[in-house]
């Protein structure tokens, strides 16, 4: 009798997580969702020691720094941004959220980690860090050195692990295949492959699924395991060297995960995708002192990320028939999870040194446009963004 009760028992708290797991995915879902499916963050990168030191023998030390902020929060949690420039009229830009210089790496996956549980339960997701060369991208995707810098990857993959490893507590069984391409010059390569210059072609199923010809995938079971993935693949990725940066990002890196999960007990299925992209530096040609290959790089660049401009302005539309995807590798290689009921965060990375301002209040305008897509705020609200960010006049 004794073992009959506690036979029931259990199955009335497994019945009951299975109850509790179902509800969080729904209130996590409806979450979502009132965040809005796609958000636009800020990010500002603090002077370093090299630019402070340059501003101070440039005689510029008492001068107003370009960068200034608005603590006071709307009532949808936004963030402005003021810029200011001598002779004339400051700039404000709304984000859903700014980090000023002096918030961690954990303050900004804070808000990434509900789209990694997101993932997690089935939703397409991509994780954007866009910005102009040298303003802390690479940095808030890859982090550096010690735990405490960790970037958004490699914490996204740790939040992974976790939360399948106590999902098959459940009866839930997980497998993740993790890709990284970069685009370079519009040609796709093969972070994970032996190197050789193979032709990589998209394709798309019609349920949404994206395939692509000769990728190498990795089947992640262990941390160790993405460690060397993912050490493969920063060996192999395009850098080099610019006036504005020494070390500059010359491709957009794509790193994905996908996420299958099964009960077999509960008869469960889910599928998500993750996707984690570190753009490629925006720059003005004329800044970035690019010649020759650098030259092309930087006019690929820019062209690629103009095309993810138009991409998000037509989804804005709503009932465009036509959203040029197939303008850029870039957006057609993530074309199923933009749109529709994919969740995308946009982190815009800028630099507070005063060199920079110019750039800043290109990579602030580009992401404005970006805010066009945030109509599931409630009505009227993408017009006063529109109207609030004099929109008119891009860079």
């Amino acid at each position: 009798a004794r073992l009959a009760k506690s036979e029931a028992a259990l199955r009335l708290t497994e019945k009951q997580l299975a109850e509790s797991a179902a509800s969080r995915r729904q209130l996590l879902n409806e979450l979502l969702d009132l965040k809005g499916k796609i958000r636009v963050m800020c990010r500002v990168r603090p002077v370093s020691e090299e630019e402070e030191a340059q501003e101070q023998a440039a005689g510029e030390g008492a001068m107003e720094p370009p960068l200034a902020f608005d603590a006071e929060e709307t009532d949808n949690e936004r963030s402005k941004i003021l810029i200011k420039r001598t002779g004339r009229d400051p700039e404000t830009f709304s984000f859903d959220k700014v980090w000023r210089s002096e918030m961690t790496q954990v303050d900004v996956f804070k808000e990434v980690s509900l789209l990694v549980q997101g993932a997690v339960d089935g939703y397409r997701v991509c994780v954007f860090a866009y910005g102009q060369t040298g303003a802390g991208k690479t940095y808030t995707m890859l982090g550096a050195g010690e735990q405490t810098h960790c970037g958004i990857i490699p914490r996204a993959m740790h939040q992974m692990f976790q939360t399948t490893h106590d999902l098959r507590r459940q009866g839930w069984d997980f497998t993740m295949v993790g890709s990284m391409v970069e685009i370079y010059n519009e040609e796709l390569r093969d972070l994970l492959g032996d190197g050789s210059h193979r032709s990589h072609q998209i394709t798309h199923s019609a349920d949404g699924r994206t395939s692509v010809s000769d990728l190498t995938l990795w089947e992640v079971t262990t941390p160790e395991m993405f460690q060397s993935m993912y050490a493969k693949a920063m060996q192999a990725r395009s850098t080099g060297s610019t006036l504005m940066n020494t070390h500059s990002s010359r491709s957009h890196c794509v790193f994905t995960i996908q996420v299958r999960g099964e009960n077999p007990v509960k008869g469960g299925k889910v599928h998500g995708v993750l996707n984690l992209i570190d753009l490629a530096g925006s720059e003005r040609v004329s800044k970035s002192g690019a010649t020759g290959d650098r030259l092309k790089e930087t006019q690929h660049i820019n062209k690629s990320l103009s095309s993810l401009g138009d991409v998000f302005a037509k989804l804005a539309e709503g009932s465009a028939t036509h959203i040029p995807y197939r303008n850029s590798k870039l957006t057609y290689l993530l074309q199923p999870c933009l749109g529709g009921n994919s969740r995308t965060l946009m982190i815009v990375n800028v630099s507070s040194a005063k060199e920079s301002a110019e750039e800043t209040l290109a990579t602030l305008r580009f992401a404005s446009k970006t805010l066009l897509i945030l109509k599931d705020r409630g009505p009227g609200d993408c017009l006063r963004t529109v109207n609030k960010l004099n929109v008119a006049k891009w860079v």
